[in-house]
């Protein structure tokens, strides 16, 4: 039987982020972060488990060359580092999970050896020593929360040998001892300013010379953050927007610039993109794009929380609008802005009667 490659990629800091930050938005971010790995898979590894931080994959009988793997890493590293700076410029919310994200970190952790597999429930799953073996070599001694580490098992079988440098790695030695067995192994730790982190579209603030064409103003019993959440949060858009069949966005991420959901009103979709602007000093702006309804050109909605006290805060509603044609014009002056007022007003009404009760 030929060897089989163990590969498995691992959130450092894990627990301490989901312990320490908001639940709902850290399992979001995880959970992107994990997709973002699966789909930086180049070497057709198939996926054994998702293990709440981690992704278990192995490639049966055949191990890739050292440049492939090496290759394969690098992909990795550079998919997670570059979906964390994207989510650190285009982020809105300002919860601890949202703000802390940009900390988390990577380690990989590879192993080589004959796999033997198990049917559980018509899934095939690798079983064995090898599995036990790779999985505590996660517990190791290596100095660092961002590094690669391969057993010395299979640093041989791709004829990695020491010194190995190269501008990402600079492999050291290592070894522990797990139940009386001592494990060799080869590690380097990875300076993420050596990724070529992938670019990708800033949404920029958006800046009026004029006063908006609509506004509204409220006072909430509820944090400043709180209020953010519940504006931002599509799920819970069906408790305070009226009229709309259906919210259509991505239930896996934390909406951020340049994140889109589309509002489905009398079978029409209309498509949405999350947009900011310049507010004051302490206060919170969330904003929306769209293009869809006739006869604007475009429409912009802010949000702008601003706290109070610790449990209550204020929020304004600026609307905005351009209209090219003398025609849209008119329409928007004579019919669209009344209808306009009169479901943001009535929106209001049931944001403060969803919060309060």
């Amino acid at each position: 039987m030929s060897k089989s490659l163990l590969f498995l990629p691992d959130i450092s800091g894990f627990t301490n982020f989901v312990q320490t930050t908001e639940v709902e938005h850290s399992q979001h971010v995880i959970s992107e972060l994990l997709e973002v790995l699966i789909g930086a898979n180049t070497q057709d590894l198939q996926l054994a488990e998702i293990e709440g931080d981690a992704l278990f994959f192995y490639k049966e009988e055949e191990i890739p060359s050292l440049e492939k793997l090496l290759a394969q890493i690098e992909t990795m590293f550079t998919a997670f580092h570059s979906h964390l700076k994207l989510l650190e410029k285009n982020r809105v919310c300002p919860c601890n999970a949202c703000s802390s994200a940009p900390n988390l970190q990577l380690k990989i952790v590879a192993h080589s050896g004959e796999l033997q597999f198990i049917n559980v429930q018509d899934n095939r799953k690798p079983f064995g020593a090898q599995v036990i073996e790779v999985h505590r070599l996660m517990k190791n001694s290596v100095p660092s929360d961002n590094y690669v580490l391969l057993s010395q098992d299979l640093a041989d079988d791709i004829e990695l040998f020491l010194p190995y440098k190269s501008k990402l790695y600079e492999f050291q030695k290592g070894q522990n001892v797990y139940d009386s067995k001592l494990v060799k192994y080869l590690y380097a730790t990875v300076d993420n300013n050596q990724l070529k982190i992938k670019p990708f579209a800033q949404a920029k603030k958006v800046n009026f010379e004029r006063s908006p064409s609509l506004y509204f103003k409220e006072q909430f019993p509820i944090s400043a953050k709180e209020l953010l959440e519940y504006i931002t949060n599509y799920k819970y858009r069906h408790e305070w927007v009226e009229g709309v069949e259906k919210f259509e966005y991505n239930e896996k991420e934390v909406t951020r610039l340049g994140t889109e959901h589309i509002c489905v009103i009398d079978g029409k979709h209309l498509n949405f993109i999350t947009v900011t602007k310049k507010g004051k000093p302490g206060q919170l702006v969330y904003g929306e794009l769209t293009t869809s309804p006739p006869p604007v050109d475009a429409l912009y909605q802010f949000f702008i929380i601003s706290p109070m006290t610790k449990d209550t805060c204020t929020l304004e509603i600026e609307v905005y609008w351009t209209a090219k044609s003398l025609f849209k014009k008119l329409m928007l002056i004579l019919v669209v802005q009344h209808i306009l007022k009169k479901n943001i007003k009535r929106s209001l009404e049931l944001l403060l009667r969803f919060i309060t009760e």
